[in-house]
């Protein structure tokens, strides 16, 4: 009978991001004790993040006509009704530590960052909106809009690892994809061309980076890796590995930088293409 391998752990390893949150927590509620009741009752209190995390989605997004307690129970049950969910959170604040260089650790943007939390909150939305419950997700929807000034439609599909800057004024439709490890910035928007109903927005590939402001509309495929700068306007399809810029939007640079979401590189190369797209 064959035994299973010991599991190695490796001294420098980072610790999970649970017990990593966790111990930033307590260190900074013994070194800052004016918010040591705040640190206590969102974080350390709890025994897993799931329910660490939806402690922190009711206590943000709870009102008078859904009470805390009971979006608390909601959000509870979406974080532990598919592993997925978790891991999507954990990659998350995996990606904010590491792309954002205003990031200290992983307590300051699970309290203080609102795109983080509004992505979050998101996720449990969607989770209701699968199970049928779409009136209730569209009321989420409205108080993450309300309170982080970011609105996601909850049939939206966004994958894990991705990272969203300041968040503010961030658009993105119904039939709208995210892959895994997208970076975003504040005033982007993910909308259609107009009236029209059925399959209308943009699917953005893996690792792709979307600068502050940029405008990515319709039925369109941003390719993997790709990059579109700020402020532009694209209307239709990006290759993979290539930058966008411009109103309305030019390729200016294939292929572009390796894995410009986690660069986080806004910068333009020597043009290489320049033409219309």
């Amino acid at each position: 009978m064959s035994q299973r391998p010991l599991e190695v752990v490796t001294p420098d390893a980072p610790p999970p991001v649970w017990a990593a949150l966790r111990n930033e927590a307590e260190s900074a509620a013994k070194a800052e004790p004016g918010l040591a009741s705040l640190l206590n009752a969102v974080v350390i209190a709890h025994d897993d993040l799931a329910a660490s995390l939806s402690y922190q989605i009711a206590r943000k997004l709870g009102d008078q006509e859904l009470r805390a307690m009971s979006l608390r129970e909601i959000a509870d049950q979406a974080l532990r009704s598919d592993p997925a969910i978790i891991g999507k959170v954990e990659a998350d604040l995996k990606a904010v530590f590491e792309r954002d260089p205003a990031c200290k650790g992983y307590v300051q943007p699970f309290l203080f960052f609102k795109g983080f939390q509004a992505l979050q909150a998101h996720r449990v939305a969607h989770w209701l909106w699968t199970e049928g419950r779409e009136t209730i997700a569209f009321y989420l929807q409205s108080r993450v809009s309300e309170i982080f000034q970011l609105d996601i439609h909850p049939a939206a599909k966004i994958g894990g690892g991705v990272f969203v800057d300041h968040g503010t004024g961030i658009v993105i439709g119904e039939t709208a994809t995210v892959a895994d490890d997208v970076s975003m910035l504040h005033g982007v928007t993910r909308g259609g061309t107009g009236a029209e109903r059925g399959d209308r927005h943009p699917k953005i590939g893996k690792g792709v980076l979307l600068g502050a402001g940029a405008k990515v509309l319709g039925n369109i495929q941003v390719g993997d890796y790709a990059k579109v700068a700020s402020g532009s306007v694209v209307l239709k399809d990006v290759p993979k590995g290539c930058t966008a810029a411009g109103v309305p939007a030019r390729l200016v640079n294939c292929p572009t930088c390796d894995e410009p979401a986690r660069s986080m590189d806004h910068t333009l190369a020597d043009v290489v293409y320049d033409y219309v797209i």
